[in-house]
């Protein structure tokens, strides 16, 4: 990404007004010619000025007058004058200000002669500045001394001559320094201050020192005994001692004081051997070494040398010793090798001593620095190298021993820094090594070398340290010696890449050694003089490895070789990936291999783009990308049907390695093939990842033609010139290309999705780019024409919010002429139309207008057209006046607020009228547009640079003010108890006694005494004013006006949303004005006053209204208030939160039903007003007010005695509601989850109060917590594991859960059994039971439960005997949790044994269902869990075998016989059981007779008695049935008994028995299907399935009256057509296949109703006039059956519809669409087709892409060779598809026909046209809807279809002219001139219709306007089509 350098802010000259004055009277001269005048002019311009940018130029210009001077100009004093200024602002600017640099320049481009002048000059004014400072200005003139010594000469001379002055300057400021930090212990940010200008004095005192060495040399031998100067330095030497010795200061100062004393003992000693020796003793802490010192400066570097001194001066000491000495070359001395070697020792003492990581960085970072400084000693040194040095600094020695140590200890540091510097320091050891032992290179010679890589080697390679070492040795010796001592490190590292942690390690020595590898062996062969391939051992050392590995590792590891490895492979060989790809091909298949889902095609973009991305692959020419793949397969991946490998095929087109890398041509016909097919993409992620790739080509294309350009300026050969002239060209067009496409598709009638990435790339391109005009090869403005740019203008008019942003970014820079809003008429036209907009009823009119303003307030001449504007309207408005010189700046702030107090001065006329008229405001101007573009006006605003303070704190006031205003006038019906369906009745404003009426009755007074009694209207009232639902239409002064409750209220709550929204921004944009602690006054816009106000009409709000609309989006803008208080500088409003939060709950705690609160609709505003007041805390607090206010809420929800009638309930309803909003905060975070227990406690205890709106409360509170615990629902699962938690988890997190989840549960099921046999339902019951059936058993609690769920268990258990079915089903699931999976078996058993053994009086039939779908339901939870059988001796089968008379008739009970049924099939469906087999068999032959004696085979259907669970009982049997029959009918023993069950199940009367047998049929018959592609067996199917059955189901389809059924049957016979022919028979009669078609034909006309039937009836069908189309076109029916798949593709079909329609086109393409023998007709075949261009432009991807697959069926000879059998995505579809239509209709001879059939459909439908011509009557009553839903296709483009269709026809026409020889088929010439009149007529009128709209009808009508325009368009296509024809 391009990032625009960061500039340095520049400020203006700020000088004291009397200072200023007298500069500029100095410089006051008379006009005159010479030099020296036109200075003194310039000069006094500058002054003059403001504009800080503007001030430099002057002084650039100034500079340059003074450089021509010559030294005959007259007039010393006024030069001298001019000197003086231009030193004077120098030395008076602030820190870091490019002014000065500005100055400098000017003063140091002075003429020889007046230079002294100039010096004296600037040393009077730096003099003058260093005597008078203050302590406030030390900074300050620090920086300017810095400012003298930063390349300006002039300067240096000046600080050298007052270089006594100076000195003590900085001493005083040091001093001053270090006094004061005595005085800040604890305040941090003043500390942090004093710590910068501290650390700024002591760099600065340096740079003067280092600067002036002669002078202070010169000084202080020029006077042998005692001189200012020394006192001077002596003085600076202990502000630097006391620094160093200071742990008050932070490292980075004592750091550089410790380089400050190494500097100043070096600055006075010089450089022998004898300063060696003082910083010896330093750095040793003795004074014995420092007598070579003069006097003074051993007195006071005596100081340091303590032993008390703390251990960092040390450390600080060595730093200055590296960083301030010059150790370049020989060494003067032996006291200089004495100190090299000192310093490492000192450090390693130090690093045993230091405990802090940051030091022991500094540690790290000081020895790197010494073993990098000894280096250069060694390497700058021709004769050897010193003894001592040697001895010392080569491998082995002592010292490289300890130095090895401090490494292996350090390696594995947390801190990267240090880990990184031990790496630097062992590589500079081992350079050391080197550099003593010249003669032994050969690392094999070298013992020392040897041992220490096998010792590393040797380690373990979890030590991250271990790899950057040998990196060092690879970098240094080579990695054959790596290999050659282990030749298997390649597959021990690539085995090591699995681990996340360790795989950057092991690939960055991977690199270093591959890359080694490959030198040596490539030196090696050159050496040896070979030609043989050496890359082939490289390739067997490193891809051989690489491709087992990638073969046979698991997935994470390929995973981290193929991020972290393979790039770099390919980066160092990058012809190794033709070799891995020969490598792979010849590689068997892996057996584990993973499956990939987008085929080859897509596994090669994969791969391409990855080695692209490494500039791998060259984009070569001559047909071939990187030479490896055919550049056709790269344009079917470009437009390929799925997302990725398209995705894919663009990044190998855009990513790059290098962003210079230029565009090729290949690149750039292949974006262009690209571009155009994937604008329209409906997926946000796929359009995110286009933008993001084509950003990157656009930065390739701006860095590469900069480069060319660069390299253009500099060539002199002209034919590489003319070469890139020509790149730079191709550049150029592609760029001009690109732009108009984009531009080009922002028609009208564009979707949503093209708009938004056609305005997001060109965004992109004038990011990069530039829209202006001019010769700049970036410069793009040409390319934008007016018509363009209109219709970006257009775009604003869009209802997508992006896109009406991205338009107007655009815009702004787009060239101002070519947008045309600077012209007048144009200017006033967008204004009008902008002010129309704000008050459209049509909500998202306001945004377009607010944009069209936000587009405006950068023209000069807005004011006049405002004015204008409002003379037009007879408003009172007089805009600001505006001078041309003003800034951008100005005027920009000048036309905010023009526009501002334009729209207020509406507003509030509009409020007046309003509050006599809320009915015709509603109708006619809701005043929430014009406020919305107010705020809209407003965020474009800086704030902080306004120049008209006042008069904006004026219109600040007035805003406020009007927003009272508006809310007075709304609030009546967003506070009334129903504002829904509220309609205040006014006649007029005269008499608008009613509406007062009304209101008074509604106004927020009214109380929550609902709970009491019924509010009624008084009844004369109700006479006149009741509210009634029929639309009220007025007649006021001439304007009629229809309105409707829903437009009041929408004008209400929206008036109130942007009430909230204007009040917040207010607040939060303008800058406040108040006084803090220190009195001082900070100046803004708002008073303290005026922002407590706005909290306090936001409270009432919030707290009143009853409309969610009004008080969600009160919220929003109160949040905005609440995160100003926080961060303000008053006092008083950061304490508003807390207080107003004590408030509230407290108004909360004492409310009743008299109470204003609102207690209904969930307590509406107020939980959000509390979220707000919680949500303003800092989240890293103490969370005080959070744990305040959750206390109080939660003792107010817990039900209590006092609180048990309605009046006394209304605070523990608040509180319930309150809470479950806090819990679903989720800014609250982790912080809320300490008060989840209490939470779920009150919700639980709610639903045992006698008032409904408690128990009403408490659901919701429960629903919430329920998903704050658990997680937000994944699936449609309610019981989803994801959803889920284990019970030690559970009561873990949730403790207090335990003891009361067991208390509650024993209190419900003590309700359960009553003797009296009534049913007492427990209320809190159901809560409990679903709470702990979302707990699940934890595989890891073993075999005995930590927790204690064993005394859940019982109760549990006897919930199972409640009267209540869902009760009973409830407890079974809540069971499974609680019992282990080890305990499964016993408890099975235990719950079976409880069962009666046989019948009896006494039996009670809810216990026996209770226990049975707990055993149930513990059985499947045991099969899911464990997938093993139940241990032998469980006792199970014999207890089943025992109670079978259960599952018999002799139990009177259905639904029991059901459920017991259902536990046998349980155990006896599966192939593999839980029980032994023998016993399986026993119970499956004992089921097996129950089955054949039951109502299913045996009985009379009429003679069934059906009674309550009488289905579920059959349904049960059905399930038995089916496993015998079907699943496992040789488990059974039972195949003789297939067709007699099926035939049973087929023919049950009752049709939830036939649906469930159907269901089982088609999932075998589909799983067999599946067997069948894998196996191919085809027999199969005939083992089990008789002919009887099928003449059964053939039956079903013609006689079944239950549409599911029929639905099902259709569907089976669908899989048994699909293999074979199918004979249709109903009973003894044989149907031929017309019957057959007849009937399903009106049978999926008559289903239209069941889209599961009408599905299946036509696929049916389909299938098999597919089969044989010859037959089937000899039938009458068949046309009915192209007209019903034509009707199932229109839009507003269900999709299910729509993808069956797709299916049945793209299967009957070959035989139906492309016959050359047309078996269908012509007219149907080309209705088809047209049907499936209708599909290929449908909403639904899902349907488009399914409808895209007809191109791979269509016949290869009717494509070309690479386009044949291809999946393309639908737009690419939808173009072949019309091209093949065309030369379908040249094969079949048919060409006049068919572009007379094209031209119809270019024409538009018959009712296309009479709309055109409909009267504008309609547009009336549109006004009524507010919410038009518009076209419901949001990505078909109309417009783009008309003009395909116009392409492929004009491409015809040729081909029918040819044609026309005697004999051919001619035009139909009546239809042709019917055809032309249809067109004329609709052209003309649709033309009349346009000219007839508005003003800018794009933004006033936007849906009429593009109806009418694409009418046009179709006509003048059409008639363009039938011209031509004539």
């Amino acid at each position: 990404m391009v990032v625009k350098k960061k500039t340095a802010r520049v400020e203006a000259v700020v000088l004291e007004e009397e200072n200023l004055h007298k500069l500029i009277a100095s410089l006051s001269v008379d006009c005159g010619e010479d030099g020296i005048r036109q200075i003194a002019q310039t000069l006094q311009s500058c002054l003059e000025l403001t504009e800080p940018v503007q001030q430099i130029q002057l002084i650039k210009k100034a500079g340059a007058q003074l450089e021509a001077l010559s030294d005959e100009q007259p007039d010393d004093a006024l030069l001298e004058n001019c000197l003086h200024t231009l030193a004077l602002v120098f030395t008076s600017l602030l820190a870091k200000n490019p002014l000065r640099r500005a100055i400098a320049s000017a003063l140091g481009s002075v003429p020889a002669w007046l230079q002294e002048r100039t010096v004296d000059c600037l040393c009077s004014c730096l003099s003058d500045c260093l005597s008078n400072s203050g302590s406030d200005k030390y900074p300050q003139d620090v920086d300017t001394i810095t400012a003298c010594l930063d390349g300006f000469p002039l300067g240096e001379r000046c600080i050298n001559k007052l270089l006594p002055e100076v000195l003590q300057f900085l001493h005083k400021g040091l001093s001053q320094y270090l006094h004061q930090n005595r005085g800040l212990a604890g305040r941090h940010i003043a500390q942090a201050q004093l710590m910068y200008s501290c650390l700024a004095a002591v760099k600065s005192s340096m740079l003067v020192v280092q600067r002036s060495q002669e002078t202070i040399s010169e000084a202080l031998q020029a006077e042998e005994g005692h001189c200012n100067l020394e006192d001077t330095l002596s003085s600076l030497l202990s502000c630097y001692i006391h620094i160093l010795t200071d742990e008050e200061f932070i490292q980075s100062v004592q750091s550089t004081a410790g380089m400050a004393v190494v500097l100043m003992i070096r600055s006075i000693m010089g450089s022998g051997d004898e300063v060696a020796s003082v910083v010896c003793s330093l750095l040793n802490g003795s004074a014995q070494g420092l007598d070579p010192a003069p006097q003074w400066l051993k007195e006071r570097c005596v100081s340091l040398c303590t032993s008390a001194r703390p251990p960092g001066v040390s450390l600080y000491l060595c730093h200055g010793v590296l960083a301030m000495m010059s150790w370049k070359g020989a060494l003067p001395g032996p006291q200089w090798e004495q100190l090299l070697l000192l310093v490492p020792n000192t450090l390693l003492d130090l690093d045993v001593s230091v405990k802090e990581s940051s030091t022991a960085m500094s540690v790290a970072r000081v020895l790197t620095l010494w073993s990098g400084t000894a280096v250069d000693c060694l390497q700058g040194v021709t004769q050897p190298c010193p003894p001592q040095l040697q001895q010392s600094l080569s491998g082995g020695s002592e010292l490289q021993q300890h130095l090895l140590e401090h490494i292996y200890s350090h390696w594995e540091h947390p801190l990267d820094g240090v880990r990184h510097q031990t790496r630097s320091l062992f590589r500079n050891l081992l350079l050391l090594h080197q550099l003593t032992n010249p003669s032994t290179f050969d690392p094999t010679e070298d013992s020392y070398i040897t041992e220490l890589t096998q010792s590393l080697l040797g380690l373990e390679w979890h030590m991250r340290g271990k790899y950057g070492s040998l990196g060092c040795l690879v970098e240094l010796y080579g990695a054959g010696h790596l290999l050659n001592i282990q030749p298997q490190l390649p597959s021990c590292l690539l085995g090591l890449m699995g681990d996340q942690t360790m795989a950057p390690y092991a690939s960055d020595l991977l690199e270093r050694l591959f890359v080694s590898h490959k030198a040596q062996l490539a030196t090696e062969a050159a050496a040896a003089g070979t030609t043989e391939d050496w890359m082939e051992p490289w390739h067997g050392t490193w891809v051989t490895p690489l491709l087992q590995v990638l073969c046979r590792a698991r997935l994470d590891q390929t995973t981290y070789i193929l991020d972290y490895f393979m790039p770099k492979l390919l980066r160092c060989s990058p012809s190794s990936l033709a070799h891995m790809v020969k490598a792979l091909q010849d590689t068997p298949p892996c057996s584990t291999g993973a499956s990939g889902s987008r085929g080859p095609l897509g596994a090669l973009m994969t791969c391409l783009r990855a080695a692209r991305a490494q500039g791998v692959v060259p984009s070569s020419e001559g047909g071939l990308w990187g030479g490896l793949v055919p550049l056709s397969l790269l344009q079917q991946a470009l437009v390929h049907k799925h997302d990725q490998v398209r995705m894919d095929a663009l990044g190998l087109l855009c990513e790059s390695l290098r962003s210079t890398e230029a565009l090729t041509l290949q690149e750039m016909d292949l974006t262009r093939y690209f571009l155009l097919p994937n604008l329209n993409s409906q997926s946000p992620g796929v359009r995110q990842h286009i933008i993001s790739l084509l950003k990157k080509l656009l930065c390739r294309a701006k860095d590469s033609t900069q480069l060319l350009q660069k390299r253009l300026s500099q060539e002199r050969d002209p034919e590489k010139r003319d070469r890139q002239q020509h790149t730079i060209q191709l550049n150029k067009e592609f760029l001009h290309w690109l732009c108009v496409q984009l531009l080009e598709v922002l028609v009208p009638g564009a979707s949503f999705s093209k708009c938004l990435m056609s305005l997001h790339l060109l965004c992109l391109v004038g990011q990069f780019f530039t829209f202006s005009t001019g010769p700049d090869v970036f410069a793009l403005g040409e390319v934008v024409t007016s018509a363009h740019a209109q219709n970006v203008l257009y775009c604003v008019a869009s209802n997508f919010l992006e896109v009406k942003q991205l338009a107007t970014t655009l815009l702004s820079q787009f060239p101002p002429s070519v947008v045309g809003l600077q012209a007048p008429e144009r200017m006033v036209c967008v204004l009008q139309a902008a002010l129309e907009l704000s008050t459209s009823t049509k909500p998202f009119d306001s945004v377009s207008a607010a944009h069209l303003l936000t587009l405006l307030l950068p023209q000069p001449h807005l004011s006049q057209a405002l004015l204008h504007c409002a003379q037009q309207q007879g408003l009172d408005f007089q805009p600001p006046s505006l001078r041309p010189q003003d800034s951008e700046n100005f005027l920009l702030e000048i036309n905010t607020r023009a526009v501002v107090q334009f729209l207020l001065c509406c507003l509030q006329s509009e409020v007046m009228r309003a509050e006599s008229s809320l009915l015709q405001a509603a109708a006619s101007y809701p005043l929430y547009g014009r406020a919305h573009c107010i705020t809209a006006v407003l965020q474009h605003l800086n704030t902080e640079s306004l120049r008209q303070t006042e008069q904006w704190r004026c219109l600040v006031s007035e805003l406020i003010a009007v927003c009272y205003r508006m809310s007075d006038v709304v609030s009546p019906v967003v506070q009334s108890s129903s504002p829904e369906g509220l309609i205040p009745m006014d006649t007029d404003s005269e008499t608008s006694a009613g509406l007062q009426r009304i209101l008074q009755e509604i106004q927020p007074r009214d109380t929550n005494d609902f709970f009491d009694s019924a509010r009624e209207l008084d009844a004369h009232q109700g006479d006149d004013h009741s509210q009634t639902s029929h639309t009220p239409s007025l007649n006021t002064g001439g304007e009629g006006y229809r309105v409707t409750a829903q437009m009041v209220l929408v004008c209400c709550w929206r008036s109130m949303k942007e009430v909230a929204m204007l009040l917040g921004q207010l607040c939060q944009s303008l800058p406040l004005l108040y006084t803090n602690e220190e009195q001082q006054t900070h100046p803004g816009l708002i008073t303290e006053e005026q922002v407590e106000g706005v909290g306090l009409y936001f409270r009432q709000q919030l707290l009143q209204s009853r409309h969610r609309g009004a008080f969600e989006l009160a919220y929003v803008g109160f949040v905005r208030l609440t995160d100003m208080l926080c961060r303000s500088g008053s006092r008083g409003l950061q304490q508003l939160p807390a207080l107003w939060l004590s408030e509230v709950l407290e108004q909360v705690k004492s409310s009743d039903s008299t109470s204003k609160l609102c207690a209904t609709r969930r307590s509406a505003g107020i939980p959000f007003y509390i979220q707000a007041l919680l949500s303003s805390e800092p989240k890293l607090s103490s969370c005080s007010l959070l744990k305040m206010t959750m206390r109080e809420l939660i003792s107010l929800a817990m039900p209590s005695a006092d609180r048990n009638n309605e009046s006394s309930s209304v605070p523990q309803v608040h509180a319930l509601n309150i809470l479950r909003a806090l819990y679903r905060d989720t800014r609250l975070g982790e912080n809320i989850l300490p008060f989840v227990s209490d939470g779920m406690q009150a919700a639980v205890l709610g639903f045992t109060s006698p008032v409904w709106a408690v128990r009403n409360s408490s659901t919701l509170l429960f629903s919430t917590l329920i998903t704050r615990i658990f997680g937000v629902k994944k699936g449609k699962d309610e019981h989803s594991k994801k959803n889920r938690m284990t019970g030690r988890e559970f009561f873990t997190r949730f403790p207090a859960l335990y003891p009361f989840l067991l208390n509650q549960l024993e209190e419900a099921a003590s309700t359960v059994e009553s003797d009296s046999g009534q049913v007492k339902l427990h209320p809190s019951l159901f809560l409990l039971l679903l709470v702990l059936s979302r707990l699940y058993p934890s595989p890891m609690d073993g075999s005995s439960s930590p927790l204690g769920l064993a005394p859940f268990m019982p109760f549990i258990i006897r919930c199972g005997h409640s009267p209540v079915y869902r009760t009973r089903e409830m407890s079974a699931r809540a069971l499974v949790p609680f019992v282990l999976v080890t305990q499964v078996p016993s408890t099975v058993h235990a719950l079976l044994q409880k069962l009666p053994a046989e019948p009896g009086p006494r039996i009670q039939h809810n216990h026996i269902h209770g226990t049975l779908l707990q055993v149930l339901f513990l059985l499947r939870s045991y099969q899911t869990d464990s997938h093993r059988p139940l241990p032998a001796g469980n006792g199970i089968g014999e207890s089943l075998s025992q109670r079978m008379w259960l599952a018999s008739r002799q139990n009177s009970c259905v639904v029991t016989r059901g459920a017991f049924l259902d536990v046998l099939v349980g155990l006896c469906g599966p192939k593999v059981s839980l029980l032994e087999d023998s016993q399986v068999d026993e119970l499956r032959q004992r089921t097996l007779s129950i089955l054949m004696d039951s109502d299913l085979v045996l009985s009379d259907p009429s003679s069934i008695t059906l009674g309550p669970g009488s289905t579920q009982y059959l349904l049960s049997l059905v399930r038995v049935a089916l496993s015998a029959s079907m699943e496992i009918p040789e488990l059974w023993r039972a195949p003789q008994l297939t067709t007699q069950l099926l035939t049973c199940l087929l023919q049950f009367p009752q049709y939830e028995v036939r649906e469930l047998a159907l269901q089982g049929l088609l999932r075998r018959l589909q799983e067999e299907e599946e067997e069948e592609e894998e196996e191919e067996d085809k027999e199969r199917r005939h083992q089990w399935l008789e002919e009887t059955t099928l003449s059964n189901l053939t039956g079903m389809a013609l006689h079944e009256t239950h549409p599911q059924c029929l639905a099902k049957v259709l569907q089976v016979l669908c899989v048994f057509s699909s293999s074979g022919e199918l004979l249709w028979r109903d009973g003894a009669q044989t149907l031929s296949q017309e019957e057959v078609l007849l009937h399903l034909l009106t049978l999926a006309q008559n289903s239209v109703h069941s889209v599961e039937l009408q599905c299946a009836a036509l696929t049916l069908m389909s299938q098999l006039v597919n089969s044989d189309p010859k037959v089937a076109s000899a039938m009458s029916c068949f046309a009915q059956w192209g007209a019903l798949v034509c009707s199932c593709c229109s839009e507003e079909q269900p999709m299910e519809v729509k993808l069956m329609a797709a299916k049945v086109l793209v299967n009957c393409t070959e035989a139906l669409l492309t016959n050359p023998h047309l078996p269908l007709g012509l007219f149907t075949t080309v209705s088809l087709w047209r049907s499936l261009f209708t599909l290929l432009q449908d909403e639904d991807h899902e349907v488009r892409d399914s409808a895209s697959d007809f191109i791979t069926n269509v016949p290869a000879p009717l494509l070309s060779k690479e386009t044949a059998g291809v999946s393309v995505c639908p737009p690419v579809a939808l173009d072949r598809g019309l091209g093949l239509l065309c030369r379908l209709f040249e094969l079949w001879g048919e060409v006049p026909a068919g572009v007379l059939a094209l031209t119809e459909w270019l024409l538009g439908d018959k009712d296309d046209n009479d709309q055109a011509v409909i009267d504008d009557a309609s547009s009336l009553d549109e006004e009524d809807f507010l919410f038009e839903k518009g076209d419901l296709n949001l990505w078909a483009e109309p417009v783009q279809w008309v003009k395909l269709l116009h392409r492929h026809l004009t491409s015809l026409i040729p081909i029918l002219k040819q044609s026309q020889h005697p004999g051919a088929v001619i035009l139909d010439q009546a239809r042709l001139h019917t055809l032309s009149a249809q067109a004329r007529t609709k052209a003309l009128s649709s033309q009349q219709a346009l000219d007839s709209l508005p003003a800018l009808p794009q933004f006033t009508c936007t849906a009429e306007h593009a109806r009418l325009t694409l009418g046009h368009q179709r006509a003048t296509l059409a008639l363009d089509v039938l011209e031509r024809l004539k």
